[in-house]
């Protein structure tokens, strides 16, 4: 029963966001300053976007509304959508390889039906272009890369399981990470390619886990009152920014709830907060937004004027 519920939630969050939104809900894409705690408003609209990734280079953002994914400068100008072919459904978890050059997506593909959705993901060049698949099976929901640019790292259903696995982008050969009770979700490579950061539900509330790259050595690093979800290793190796949900959501992470983005310095064990409560939560921080000199995260905030 524990299993439908979550796989339940999952499908639910991943899928029905777009009915949660009002049609009086603004948007802010917000650059912070993880040092300072200043915030820079970049872009602020009358409509619902989500998951900001920084490229490499540091000269745009990448953002995801309605299936398509759009650049943004980091001075919040409109640099148009991305040609990602027939992958006009893509989810929000999306990101960059090391090098730059590549563009990883999950797209929600309507050729294909289950209870953990249709996701599978497929790569192209950052510039846009027709995407390769990478994982056959679904759903598959994409959250990381090695930093030799070799391997994804995602969350699948398996066998009426949820859990991290890996594979290689040009064999296609897939490994699983985790095997436990409860959803394991949003792996993440650190920089230096030892450790890959995720988020599980084994215990029965939602907890930020590290591990090694073959699935070695899985530790809990929060343990408090707080739902933690989506750890993003910063450029320092040390430092992973993640978002809280204040309240218990039952192995979800919907849109629009109380949360707060939090730092954990995985070598003195400190955790302190990024930002006061805010309105977010699935799309606010899905993915990988580090600036690439490690002094920013790029987030997005709502407000819902009904």
């Amino acid at each position: 029963m524990k299993y439908f519920y979550l796989l339940f939630l999952c499908t639910i969050c991943s899928f029905s966001v777009h009915s949660q939104v009002s049609k009086n809900l603004e948007s802010e894409l917000i650059l912070l300053n993880v040092k300072t705690g200043k915030e820079k408003v970049i872009l602020r609209e009358k409509r619902h976007f989500e998951a900001p990734n920084w490229s490499r280079d540091g000269k745009f953002l990448i953002i995801n509304s309605d299936g398509k994914l759009e650049k943004v400068s980091v001075k919040g100008e409109k640099l148009g959508i991305i040609d990602t072919g027939f992958a006009d459904r893509c989810n929000n978890d999306h990101g960059l390889s090391y090098d730059g050059k590549w563009l990883i997506i999950s797209h929600n593909d309507s050729r294909f039906t289950s209870p953990g959705g249709s996701s599978r993901i497929f790569i192209l060049p950052v510039s846009g272009g027709i995407p390769r698949l990478v994982t056959a099976n679904y759903p598959s929901y994409w959250h990381g890369i090695s930093p030799d640019n070799q391997w994804i790292t995602y969350c699948a259903m398996r066998n009426g399981q949820w859990d991290v696995y890996k594979t290689h982008v040009i064999t296609d050969k897939e490994i699983r990470l985790t095997d436990t009770d409860g959803l394991d979700d949003g792996p993440e490579y650190s920089y230096d390619g030892r450790w890959i950061y995720f988020n599980s539900h084994r215990t029965g509330r939602m907890h930020i886990y590290r591990m090694r790259p073959d699935g070695s050595n899985q530790t809990q690093l929060t343990f408090d009152e707080y739902d933690n979800w989506f750890p993003h290793p910063g450029p320092d190796n040390k430092s992973i920014a993640y978002i809280a949900y204040i309240e218990d959501q039952k192995g979800g992470h919907p849109f629009g709830k109380n949360v707060k983005l939090r730092l954990l310095d995985t070598e003195s064990k400190i955790i302190r907060d990024l930002t006061p409560v805010f309105y977010g939560g699935q799309g606010t921080i899905n993915v990988h937004s580090w600036s690439p000199d490690g002094s920013r995260i790029a987030f997005v905030r709502y407000t819902d004027n009904d």
